[in-house]
């Protein structure tokens, strides 16, 4: 079994994951009503091992739940070990390492899907009146939730009327009942323009939510890749493998052969329901939900003894942060490089729960532009909040490539004592805004905009290719014979 087998079956992933003991196999029964919520953000918080829980009370026999799938892990070697294992990399990757795997995906030619008549998720297939999604383990994740999430770490998969552009999406889902379910779909995310376009024809919209996907699959639909792009195509572009798909039951959608559930159905034209709270991904618990868009299933079809993978959001770092963040780090310096702006690296960190992204700026190149900071921030926000990342990320921290902006501790430091209260922020107020960052105002929602902002840490020397000092640290302050005996010597120090 390769990396690249496990990027593109669930099953092969968790089975590596056993394989590096990173995996918790619970054979205890427990609660889905809070406990296993419980157990997953006490793993996020502690970076354990992900947990499969193999008996959950009250669930159909066989169905099972794993939390964490895409965690960060307390060894500074493999904290990114399982994340990278989504992208068929080795469990030493850095972000860097798997950035750049993301981008050459951007780059490469797409690779076309493999199609099939049936897969293992159509080992059992429920329809019309069988569907009764409360059989499955759907779990209630914080104490003050409106409601049980089936969809957390899944994906929609729409199409536009005229079948050209083949939509996925993350996304999430609260259960109604048996065969209902409610969440956003916002309509500037890409399924909330295909659904318009077929509100445009007056029918309900095709959908079809996967959850258990290929892991590979989950991180390319949370991509900001343009609209009309099909992400399908970038999974094969990514692991230079194709991904094999299946058609569904009751619409003309293609969803992965291999997935543990597909939900397929409509969206409603008209019919909302209260949806939430929620405890978010920027780490706050609403005090109240909002009226989304009802969902309908209309057949299920699911593996033998299927795995639900969720995502608990909350504090940093989840899902939310290591998949969708990483994505994002991953488009922007794409974006970035495109427009030709000296750029070396983006990196969304994930202590900033999807809220800002630092900037690495080579201010030997930034030198050759003679820019002000005014000016530099404007093009730099000229390129970037007209981008579909951009629209997500709401601040900016710009930063000389002497920082490592991976490390937050450096880019703590650096936003401490570099940034200018009076003349390094620089506020864009008429910018569109994502309606989702918690410091937005209703009034700024209402809008549409007024959150976005970058914040310079360049010092004013840096624009012309000098740093105003050097830096006091281990790694600056000492020759390298010095800092080569210290690191040999250190065991015998007695650390």
């Amino acid at each position: 079994m390769s990396l690249l087998d496990c990027a593109l079956d669930f099953r092969h992933f968790i089975e590596e994951l056993r394989r590096r003991n990173d995996l918790v196999d619970v054979h205890q029964e427990v609660s889905a009503d809070l406990e296993i919520a419980a157990v997953c953000r006490r793993v996020y918080e502690q970076r354990l091992s992900a947990p499969l829980f193999h008996h959950v009370a009250g669930a159909m026999p066989g169905a099972r739940i794993l939390g964490a799938p895409a965690g960060m892990l307390a060894s500074a070697e493999h904290a990114y070990s399982r994340l990278a294992l989504h992208f068929g990399l080795p469990p030493e990757s850095a972000p860097r390492d798997i950035v750049a795997a993301i981008r050459r995906a951007v780059k490469a030619e797409p690779f076309a899907p493999d199609y099939c008549s049936t897969g293992p998720v159509k080992e059992n297939i429920w329809r019309g009146d069988e569907v009764d999604l409360e059989r499955f383990p759907v779990p209630l994740l914080h104490e003050r939730d409106g409601g049980r999430y089936f969809g957390t770490y899944g994906f929609h998969v729409v199409q536009s009327p005229d079948g050209k552009w083949h939509s996925w999406g993350v996304g999430r889902l609260m259960m109604l009942d048996r065969n209902r379910l409610t969440g956003p779909a916002i309509p500037t995310q890409h399924i909330g323009m295909i659904r318009e376009m077929w509100r445009r024809e007056g029918k309900p919209t095709p959908w079809a939510m996967v959850l258990g996907a290929p892991p590979a699959a989950v991180a390319v639909a949370g991509m900001p890749l343009p609209a009309g792009v099909s992400e399908p195509d970038y999974v094969g572009a990514l692991l230079g493998k194709s991904v094999t798909l299946t058609q569904a039951e009751t619409n003309d959608l293609w969803v992965p052969a291999n997935a543990e559930i597909v939900l397929e159905g409509e969206i409603s034209l008209t019919e909302r329901a209260l949806e939430g709270p929620m405890g978010e991904y920027h780490g706050y618990q609403h005090q109240q939900g909002h009226e989304q868009p009802v969902f309908h299933v209309r057949a299920v079809t699911f593996r033998d003894d299927p795995i639900l993978p969720i995502c608990v959001a909350g504090t940093p770092p989840e899902e939310n942060h290591t998949i969708w963040g990483t994505m994002i780090s991953a488009q922007l310096l794409e974006t970035l490089q495109s427009a030709a702006l000296p750029v070396d690296f983006v990196w969304c960190s994930y202590e900033a729960a999807t809220c800002w992204a630092v900037v690495s700026v080579d201010i030997e190149k930034l030198a050759g532009m003679n820019a002000t900071a005014a000016d530099f921030a404007g093009k730099v926000a000229e390129v970037v909040f007209g981008s579909h990342a951009g629209y997500l990320i709401p601040k900016l921290i710009l930063v000389g490539n002497d920082i490592d902006i991976v490390d937050i501790d450096q880019v703590v430091w650096a936003l401490a004592t570099r940034s200018h209260p009076a003349r390094d922020h620089f506020i864009f107020p008429d910018v569109r805004e994502f309606p989702m960052v918690p410091y937005l105002t209703e009034e700024d929602k209402a809008r549409g905009s007024g959150g976005k902002a970058i914040i310079n840490c360049l010092f004013p020397e840096q624009f012309s290719g000098v740093t105003r000092a050097g830096t006091a640290s281990f790694r600056h302050s000492y020759p390298e014979q010095v800092r080569a005996k210290v690191e040999a010597n250190w065991r015998q120090y007695g650390f």
